[in-house]
């Protein structure tokens, strides 16, 4: 009973130096072993089973994929003594553990090396270059580089234009050339650096903000302008246009009325040459009545040609 109890206390102790020993390693990690703090063989990279030395040797595990790196974001002042807002990042990976392990020894160490390293970088760059190279990367002309003034007649105004010699792409590979030999000592590749903001501190940005509303404050004043230019032409149009029908009809209406007028007179005249005398009887009771109001007072003789219409006068006697 003794020996099968023995036997069952090695079995039992030797399946725990197994698991003990045994590690399994990650598609997307890579191992060190260490003994007492210093490395054993090479890094295992390939994922599976491996297994190590109990008690005494440790393995140390480190990411084998793109880890990430955020800079903190500051004021920098470019070449033309404008401060702007730079917020950078990067990716970086670990290619080789053994020395990663021997200098920095983890992430959060390896992250503080890159901002003592990437940081300074990118303000070296930036400090180097005008706003505009770390704006644009190429000349390719922009679509707000012109203004349609007003409908039907475009009036444009040119923006001042800037020639692009190294541009933003080239200046973060020139971040990232900088960077990488220094951070190679420790294991570490730079993948990849970029600028994901840059954007003017706030006096410069409140200063850009109120030129921009005085620019468009001037264009709308421009198209104010020229709308009131445009109403007061029309208005003019219009009050020629209704002095030219006016007066074409004052003209016509003219036209006609003497027309009228003329017919008139032809009748009159037509009909009074049939008989003088109803003629001259008629236009004496016009006289007449023009001439006798309570008004006027007139002293004629009775032989007077004037009452020769009136009653119990003869003409012949």
């Amino acid at each position: 009973m003794k020996i099968k109890g023995v036997v069952i206390a090695l079995v039992i102790i030797g399946v725990l130096l197994i698991f003990a020993s045994a590690f399994v390693v990650d598609e997307t990690e890579q191992v060190v072993v260490t003994q007492f703090g210093r490395v054993i063989g090479k890094p295992i990279d390939s994922p599976g089973l491996n297994f190590r030395v109990p008690f005494i040797q440790n393995a140390n595990y480190f990411p084998k994929n793109l880890l990430r790196w955020d800079g903190d974001p500051g004021q920098v002042p470019t070449l033309d003594k404008t401060f702007i807002w730079v917020d950078p990042f990067a990716r970086w990976r670990i290619v080789d553990p053994v020395k990663f392990f021997q200098t920095v020894n983890n992430t959060v160490s390896a992250l503080g090396r890159l901002d003592d390293i990437i940081d300074p970088a990118v303000r070296n760059f930036i400090t180097s270059f005008s706003l505009i190279e770390t704006v644009r990367t190429t000349n390719r002309k922009l679509d707000l580089d012109t203004f349609d003034y007003g409908p039907g007649e475009s009036q444009k105004q040119t923006r001042t234009t800037y020639t692009i010699v190294t541009g933003r792409e080239a200046i973060t590979q020139g971040i990232m050339k900088q960077a990488q030999p220094k951070l190679a000592q420790f294991g570490i590749e730079l993948v990849d650096v970029k600028l994901k903001r840059i954007n003017y501190v706030e006096q410069v940005r409140e200063s850009v903000y109120g030129r921009m509303i005085a620019e468009r404050k001037q264009i709308a004043e421009k198209f104010r302008s020229e709308g009131k230019g445009e109403a007061q032409k029309i208005l003019g149009e219009k009050e020629r246009d209704l002095k030219e029908i006016t007066s074409e009809a004052y003209r016509k209406a003219q036209e006609i009325r003497g027309k009228a007028d003329g017919e008139v007179t032809k009748i009159y005249a037509d009909a009074y040459g049939v008989d003088p005398e109803f003629y001259s009887f008629s236009k004496t009771l016009e006289i007449y009545g023009e001439a006798f109001d309570k008004n006027n007072s007139l002293v004629l003789s009775t032989k007077s040609e004037f009452l020769k219409y009136l009653d119990g006068y003869d003409k012949n006697p």
